[in-house]
């Protein structure tokens, strides 16, 4: 059966995440209800990775399997005419039968917003954290020490499914401007709850004017209910790119 890659937005508000659960609204169930009205049988969508309640995307990737003739523009076409206004279908590549959107990826990339003007046109999409004091020019101290190949189980929510929590985080910026902070951070994987916690914590040793060589120590000991260790909230992070051989972008 043919298999179809499909690269997606969506605003995280309103969903309750990536997964399906009972009783509330995610994106995979919603993206699963339209290809069912579509085909007239269930179809199963796995996507890149999963992302919280509040959680933002601009750029998901996910793959299904369709039994039609439809071209790629046209499930484009077809899912946008049935989707929610808050996801929208970007592009579709037709892609070999075990390609997977999990498992292939080899790099994935999230932003997280932090405002330092709060708005409430901008509640949703940025995190707003007036009881903080930090610098920019501490923050850029952090960044380097979670840089290369580390076990970030300090950094992530336990999952007794993971055979191990090592990650290769490839690049850690941060865009600063007079209304907003920008944290980019590009990793082989991500593991439940990693970004938030890396930026939380990095906020967290600015507020409290922290030696960043405690980064070190707090990677080393894996322990996560360290009390230096803060989850920001979710709606600033956004999933912004994910990275697949052979994919013309």
């Amino acid at each position: 059966m043919p298999r179809f890659l499909i690269s997606f937005s969506y605003d995280g508000t309103d969903f309750s995440g990536w997964q399906i659960q009972p009783d509330v609204r995610t994106v995979q169930e919603t993206l699963e209800n339209c290809l069912q009205d579509i085909q007239g049988y269930k179809v199963k969508v796995t996507g890149s990775g999963r992302t919280d309640a509040k959680v933002h995307a601009l750029k998901q990737y996910a793959h299904f399997d369709l039994d039609n003739s439809m071209s790629t523009e046209q499930i484009i076409s077809a899912l946008n005419s049935k989707l929610p206004a808050d996801i929208i279908v970007n592009k579709c590549w037709k892609v070999k039968e075990d390609f997977s959107a999990r498992y292939d990826a080899v790099t994935r990339t999230y932003q997280y917003h932090l405002t330092l003007q709060y708005s409430p046109f901008t509640r949703n999409y940025a995190a707003w954290l007036p009881r903080m004091r930090f610098s920019k020019e501490s923050l850029i101290c952090y960044l380097h020490f979670f840089l290369g190949k580390h076990d970030f189980s300090a950094f992530a929510r336990q999952n007794p499914d993971l055979n191990h929590y090592r990650c290769n985080v490839i690049s850690f910026d941060l865009d600063c401007s007079q209304k907003e902070l920008i944290f980019t951070i590009k990793a082989n994987r991500f593991l439940h709850n990693m970004v938030r916690r890396i930026v939380g914590t990095c906020l967290r040793l600015s507020h409290t004017n922290s030696n960043p060589e405690i980064i070190k120590n707090l990677l080393e000991k894996k322990e996560p209910k360290n009390y230096l260790i803060y989850t920001a909230p979710p709606q600033g992070l956004f999933l912004s790119e994910v990275e697949y051989p052979g994919i013309n972008y």
